[in-house]
């Protein structure tokens, strides 16, 4: 299974990537929740110099897609987003895509991965409460109350760097989560 550069000339995988993302973060986040706002958000990131990469079945039919851009000359890169077709989701593309992400912000010479795993929606504890004036023991104490991705991270080897607190409103902060992938 391919997963392939995410090119702003195929219109068809633009398409298909906004309905992904708009499929995949349903019920999750206020960003895309129309394919308008879906196909804004494809189309930015496919302009920007960055890496956007998507997953296709043997049927070249789009399953997730990822994308990032570089930040501190080049050092670190956000990776900014990550979707899987609901439907597909648990089958490794989420995996795939990760891995294929890390070796491609690599090649760049980038040595740190950056990304942002918002709670809007609560799934964590961190969702909904008060982490002023102690937010290093909020973040000591994170935990998964409804399949937050932060643990899916976790496993590809991401650990929590800090929380931006009321990030996305009060009481909705961003998890910030690092990992190094290419030693001196």
């Amino acid at each position: 299974m391919p997963i392939i550069d995410l090119l702003k000339e195929n219109h068809d995988h633009l398409e298909a990537a906004a309905q992904v993302l708009l499929r995949g973060f349903k019920g999750l986040s206020p960003a895309w929740t129309t394919i308008e706002a879906a196909r804004e958000e494809v189309l930015e990131c496919v302009s920007l110099e960055g890496i956007v990469r998507a997953f296709l079945n043997e049927e070249r039919r789009l399953l997730g897609w990822i994308g990032g851009r570089s930040a501190y000359d080049g050092h670190v890169w956000e990776l900014h987003p990550l979707v899987v077709d609901p439907d597909f989701q648990g089958q490794g593309i989420g995996s795939g895509l990760i891995k294929d992400f890390e070796s491609q912000v690599a090649a760049r010479s980038g040595i740190t991965i950056l990304l942002g795993t918002d709670d809007e929606t609560n799934l964590t504890n961190l969702g909904g409460a008060e982490v002023y004036p102690e937010i290093w023991r909020a973040m000591a104490g994170l935990e998964n109350r409804q399949r937050h991705p932060f643990e899916f991270y976790q496993k590809h080897g991401y650990v929590v760097a800090g929380i931006i607190p009321d990030a996305n409103g009060y009481g909705k902060p961003d998890i910030l989560m690092a990992k190094r992938v290419r030693q001196p």
